[in-house]
Parts: structure tokens; C-alpha cells; sequence
């Protein structure tokens, strides 16, 4: 295996950790899980870079990047159920709604070209970000407030980003910075992408 691909797949062991630690430790499990999850965002972010400098980031490893990403995240999110369902509960409705972007998301893609969204776009990272934020809240200090209303805020927009550029692609891409540079290629027109966040 190459380091990209240890990189996702450090990521997807993390996930059953972090479910295990939210389960069965409760709040003195908390701190573990964030480091894990600081661990995670690292290696999220070097294994593109990595993959985008040794020329492999083929369309497989980005989509099982996307794939396990989305475990990952979910993972903590249901971890932080486990310790505190209060916060977690009291906004339920919110989280149900970015749950519902997502499958939205998935069904746009499979309609229209027979399999799942894999863009990784620019409004998508910093979504993450905000997830970052988000969960340090909620784990480290058992606080929701600005952090996790910006968290589904950006989560929102950036999936409304997501479904616009798949509806405007005329065809399959991976790694497609934003809805506006999913229009540039609709028009045939070439832009370059970041080596860093984009291959």
C-alpha cells in the first residue's frame, strides 16, 4: 500500500475506535476521541497532497476518500451522542436536516450519472473545518453554541455547492473545486486547480 492509501485507512480503523470510546468511556473518553480526530483531519489533508505529488490520485483512491471521510465524521458525531445526547438531541433537527443534504447529494449523483459524489470542493473543506471547530466544542467543553451554528451553516451552503455542481458537470469528475469551476468545464474552458487542495 502506498501512503495515501494508509493515510485513508488509518482513518477508516479510527472510526470504530472512536465509536468504542464514546460508548464505553463516556466524557473520559472525550479527550481521546479529539486527538483522534485532530489525527484524522492531518491525514485527510496529507493524503491528498501526497497522492496529488506522487501522481497517483486516481479516481479510486478519491472516491474510498470521500467514502471513508464521511465514517469518519459520522463516527464522531454519534460518539458525541453517546456522551452528551443533550446537546446532541437539542438539535436534532438541524443535524437531520444536513443528513438529508447529504442523501441528497447521493441521489443527485446516482440519477444522473450511476454513482456517488466525490468533488471534494472548496466549501467542503471548510466544512470540515467547522466540524473541526464544532466538535472541540462539544467534546472538550460540552458546548454547542457558535461553533456548531456555523458548523450547519457551512454544512448547508456547502452541499447546495455540492448539488450544483453535479447538476451543471456535464459528465462524471472527481475533484471539482466549486459549482463555478463546474460551469468553467461545462464551457470547455481550462483553469488550473491548487496542488495543495485540489489534484
Amino acid at each position: 500500500m502506498n501512503i495515501p492509501q494508509l493515510l485513508i485507512l488509518l482513518r477508516l480503523l479510527m472510526a470504530p475506535v472512536i465509536l468504542f470510546l464514546g460508548w464505553k468511556f463516556g466524557e473520559n473518553g472525550a479527550l481521546a476521541i479529539l486527538i483522534l480526530m485532530y489525527i484524522g483531519l492531518f491525514s485527510d489533508i496529507f493524503d491528498g497532497i501526497i497522492a496529488r505529488k506522487q501522481n497517483i490520485s486516481t479516481e479510486k483512491l478519491r472516491r474510498l476518500d470521500s467514502q471513508v471521510d464521511m465514517l469518519f465524521w459520522v463516527s464522531i458525531g454519534v460518539s458525541s451522542w453517546f456522551i452528551f445526547p443533550q446537546l446532541i438531541n437539542a438539535n436534532i433537527y438541524y443535524i437531520g436536516l444536513l443528513f438529508g443534504m447529504e442523501i441528497l447529494c447521493y441521489i443527485t449523483s446516482f440519477v444522473k450519472f450511476g454513482k456517488e459524489t466525490c468533488t471534494h470542493a472548496f466549501l467542503s473543506k471548510l466544512w470540515g473545518l467547522t466540524l473541526l471547530a464544532a466538535f472541540t466544542s462539544i467534546l472538550g467543553f460540552g458546548h454547542t453554541g457558535f461553533p456548531f451554528a456555523l458548523a450547519i451553516i457551512m454544512g448547508l451552503i456547502s452541499h447546495l455547492d455540492v448539488i450544483l455542481i453535479i447538476l451543471i458537470l456535464p459528465n462524471w469528475q472527481h475533484d471539482i473545486p466549486s459549482s463555478y469551476h463546474a460551469y468553467l468545464i461545462r464551457k470547455g474552458i481550462a483553469f488550473k486547480k491548487s496542488k495543495l487542495l485540489n489534484s
